[in-house]
């Protein structure tokens, strides 16, 4: 059974709705289960608490190591990446070292208040950790139709949302391309 790992930071719950909508889309591919794992705010980070408040568990090194895949989550702060996700993929230095993730398939997406916030260099500075372990970027590819019917989120990048005024909630082209996108990245991990 491979396993694709799903890392999400999520302040308002925009982030955590998408990693749900692409863990159903892993789990759509035979042989492949997801595993759904999020970061602690920094002022947790020396704390002995193993999960959040709805019990999602806190992602750990040995997650890395176990997993076939990697997708990771987070809502953009100033068109990057939020705090919590990078002071993560920080601690990362001995799975660079020893190549754990090398040759593994990942992807990223994210979620923005505004519909300029800066959705598409977020999910890139999230690729730039993932491209430095040596794995196999993917993105959504045109062939989505779905991606280019979207007016909310959605880039060839990975899955977006656009919250505006705290909307958590997907948009049906949003959730589509959140569960296709789980689905590709799951069948990838079978072929690589």
């Amino acid at each position: 059974m491979k396993k694709i790992l799903i890392i999400y930071y999520s302040k308002n719950g925009s982030t955590q709705k998408m990693s749900e909508k692409i863990s159903r889309g892993v789990q759509s591919s035979e042989n492949v289960e997801p595993l759904i794992r999020t970061v602690p705010e920094i002022e947790m980070l020396n704390k002995e608490e193993l999960a959040n408040g709805d019990g999602v568990l806190y992602a750990t090194n040995k997650d890395l190591d176990e997993c076939d895949g990697l997708i990771i989550g987070s809502p953009t702060h100033f068109g990057n990446m939020a705090a919590p996700m990078k002071n993560f993929l920080d601690g990362t230095t001995s799975e660079w070292f020893n190549g754990t993730l090398s040759g593994k398939p990942a992807g990223v997406f994210t979620s923005t208040s505004s519909i300029h916030g800066g959705q598409e260099t977020t999910l890139i500075t999230m690729m730039i950790p993932l491209l430095h372990h040596g794995m196999i970027i993917s993105g959504i590819p045109y062939s989505e139709k779905d991606l280019g019917n979207t007016t909310t989120g959605g880039t060839p990048y990975g899955p977006t949302h656009f919250a505006f005024n705290n909307k958590i909630e997907l948009s049906d082209h949003e959730s589509k391309l959140c569960f296709s996108f789980g689905a590709r990245i799951a069948e990838l991990s079978k072929k690589l």
